[in-house]
């Protein structure tokens, strides 16, 4: 079962839509291509429609090392306005030189036929493996026969995962001055997640009206406490891709005055989707919260409360149920962020092990029945000033490294 957050009642006359179905005006669907070899029984290909041109909006990977469909959406998308986006899974279309940007350019081209719209309205997206060609012909030829419909982003959602073991869907509803609007997603990623922009693959749709400028606002500061708040192994993807459509199919504005409950929406979706990724890392077996409060500033809280969800010496101590809790003020104290020892405060669920600058007489049982919860809190209080930020990460187990090791066999 996909998961998802609570979301509004549908009108009566129409069908339910969730997650990228979930706004008016938009359908998707999916195909099997065989996109990767020994595979040809999984759904692989994807498309994501709206019924009329959209405001669009990206983000996508800070890694050096871009993959082709994020090169060729990053130019489709500089005219602010999208209608469709073509997805696969099974191969990165990355390192792979000049011919995987004509390949990218392929799938928008076969998508934008199917569709009867040009190929610069459609945004490209791919994650699997690196370095391999993309069988461009065969997604080309698949693309033509999806038949997108509201009931498909159930398909949808299954075609874009990798090691995934499930699918990630989210949606909420609204209410603005001029009516309700619905905003709804997808994603996928598992691993080679420590975004420095979105996770691997995220889409987001809404019906509400409103312009490419407004939208990128809404999606960089909905990045900052959901997809870039999150960490599984510490690794950036080289195709990491957000990407927030809106069609203005509700018939309802954004204006300045509503723009905060709007902006909320859309983060309350990001955050949501973001957290599946973490509970559905590569081999974990717990997902943990870290709360940083006292911090100089609201950035360097993000920075020490992440760099402590990433640190390996961390999770593992997580994962086997270890009561090593210096580990979590030695990640944060490394972190870049200002951190003054004799201040801070750490506790561990409800334990306080280190308090303004010393350790605390600690049951270190009650550390590791902490430590052997399904679900973590930890609080690290910095006692410097009023930033706070919270992250999230996964506990790091023999299993990570299994499916990694095995990737491409």
């Amino acid at each position: 079962m996909a998961m998802s957050i609570r979301r509004g009642e549908a009108e009566p006359s129409e069908p339910a839509g969730r997650g990228v179905t979930y706004a008016r005006g938009f359908t998707a669907g999916a195909a099997k291509a065989g996109v990767k070899t020994g595979k040809p029984e999984r759904l692989d290909v994807a498309l994501i429609v709206s019924d009329r041109p959209c405001a669009a909006a990206g983000v996508f990977t800070t890694n050096q090392v871009i993959a082709a469909p994020c090169v060729v959406t990053k130019r489709h998308l500089a005219s602010g306005t999208l209608r469709a986006i073509v997805v696969n899974s099974g191969n990165a279309n990355a390192c792979t030189g000049e011919q995987g940007e004509r390949d990218a350019e392929a799938m928008a081209a076969a998508a934008a036929t199917a569709l009867g719209v040009a190929a610069s309205e459609i945004a490209v997206a791919s994650t699997g493996v690196i370095g391999v060609p993309l069988p461009a012909g065969r997604i080309g030829a698949t693309v033509a026969t999806i038949r997108p419909s509201v009931a498909g982003w159930d398909d949808t959602s299954r075609a874009i995962l990798t090691t995934d073991t499930r699918p990630k869907v989210a949606e909420h509803a609204v209410t603005l001055a001029g009516g309700e609007v619905r905003v709804g997603g997808v994603a996928k990623g598992a691993g080679m997640i420590h975004p420095n922009m979105a996770t691997l693959l995220a889409f987001v749709t809404t019906d509400a009206a409103t312009d490419a400028a407004t939208l990128g606002r809404v999606l960089r500061d909905a990045v900052a406490d959901s997809f870039n708040s999150i960490s599984v192994d510490g690794d950036t993807s080289t195709n990491d891709t957000l990407l927030l459509l809106a069609n203005g199919a509700s018939g309802v504005p954004v204006p300045p005055a509503d723009l905060p409950a709007f902006a909320a929406a859309v983060r309350l979706v990001c955050a949501e989707l973001a957290r599946m990724v973490v509970a559905d890392g590569e081999g974990a077996t717990k997902v943990f919260e870290v709360r940083v409060s006292g911090a100089a500033n609201d950035a360097e809280a993000r920075l020490a409360a992440r760099t402590v969800t990433s640190s390996n010496l961390v999770k593992t101590a997580i994962h086997g149920a270890d009561p090593n809790w210096g580990r979590i003020l030695a990640a944060a104290g490394r972190s870049g962020a200002t951190v003054d020892a004799r201040r801070a405060t750490v506790r561990v669920g409800d334990v306080t092990v280190y308090e303004t600058g010393a350790p605390r007489p600690v049951d270190l049982e009650a550390v590791r029945r902490v430590f052997s919860a399904p679900t973590i809190e930890i609080q690290v209080d910095l006692g410097l000033g009023t930033g706070g930020a919270t992250a999230w990460g996964s506990d790091l187990s023999a299993e990570y490294v299994r499916i990694n090791a095995e990737y491409t066999t």
